[in-house]
Order: structure tokens, then sequence, then C-alpha cells
């Protein structure tokens, strides 16, 4: 079933034509061989996993031994007990086929890590973002709370104040009542 506009009848028969609909997903279209249906979650961990080995000095090891018992045992066995004759085309082929299925493992698991550090990046951004728009906050209310307190009498002026004001007050009891002086 496809959707789409009519674009009008054709001459076989009652088919209409119609032309896809760009606004639309395509319908999967079916093969021959059935897809394998696999959770990507889990294949991403195993490949993560497998790649997290493959960088460690204990395949390395593991690698190193595999091969020296492979060639030892191709070049010391009895003849009738060998299997990869000089020069070791098979393990050539083993080689070449877990190098293989090694390099999509390995970039599967650095595209993986690559989204986990851009969403780590915007999280961060994000964060910053928040964190300099509360420090700008913090600092208008400060400079608001400055200016506030310069309008302020503090205890020093109105003491200065209240002292000048006893001085004139003084002194105009002086004036109308020299007696009491």
């Amino acid at each position: 079933m496809t959707t789409g506009t009519i674009i009008g009848s054709t001459t076989r028969g009652d088919a209409l034509m119609t032309t896809p609909r760009l606004d639309q997903p395509l319908e999967p279209r079916r093969g021959l061989l059935p897809r394998p249906h696999y959770d990507p979650e889990s294949f991403g961990r195993l490949s993560e996993r497998i790649a997290r080995f493959l960088g460690t000095a204990r395949f390395l090891v593991y690698m190193t031994a595999f091969v020296a018992v492979w060639i030892g045992w191709n070049v010391l066995a009895p003849p009738f007990l060998r299997f990869d004759e000089y020069p070791f085309i098979f393990l050539t082929l083993m080689l070449s086929l877990q190098a293989s299925y090694a390099a999509p493992l390995i970039l599967l698991a650095q595209n993986r890590q690559g989204d986990r550090d851009r969403i780590q990046y915007e999280q961060d951004r994000a964060r910053n973002e928040r964190s300099i728009a509360d420090t700008e906050y913090l600092t208008r209310e400060i400079a608001g709370l400055r200016l506030a307190v310069s309008e302020v009498a503090t205890r020093d002026f109105l003491r200065s104040e209240l002292q000048q004001m006893l001085r004139e007050l003084d002194g105009e009891r002086r004036e109308s009542h020299p007696t009491l002086s």
C-alpha cells in the first residue's frame, strides 16, 4: 500500500498512479531473505566489551602465544600432525578474519563513545550556561544591595547627625536662657 497523491487513472485497468509523499517514510521493502532481528543496544555493549579487550596487553599476550603455538606446532610436530605448512596460509586467513571483525567492532565502539561524549558535552554546556546565568543574577543582586546600602543611613552617620543636633539644641538653649549656662 502506497500513500500519495493521485495523478490520474492509467490504461492498465482500475489502478491509479500515485507519487510517493515526501512527508512520510517509505514502507520497508520485503527482501527474499528475512532480516535478522537484534537489539542494537545489547550488540553495542558487546562490541564495546570486545573493543576494550582488543586494546589490552592481555589480548596481545594471548594473540602472541596463539601464533607462537600455531607456528611451533606446524614446524616441530611430526609431518602427519601438521595442518598448516609453511608459509602458514591458514594462519594468515585466521588473522585476516579476526582483523575483519575487529575493525568494525572497534569503529562501532568509537561511534558509541562519540555519542556519549557529545551528550556529555551538551549537558556540560547547559550546566555552564545555567552557572553563568546564576552568577550574572547574583552579581546584579549584589550590585542592587550595594546601591540600597549606600542610600540607607549607617549607624555612624546617624550618630554624627544626632550629635550635631544636640550641639545645635544646646547652642539654642544657651542663647535663649543665658543664665542657665
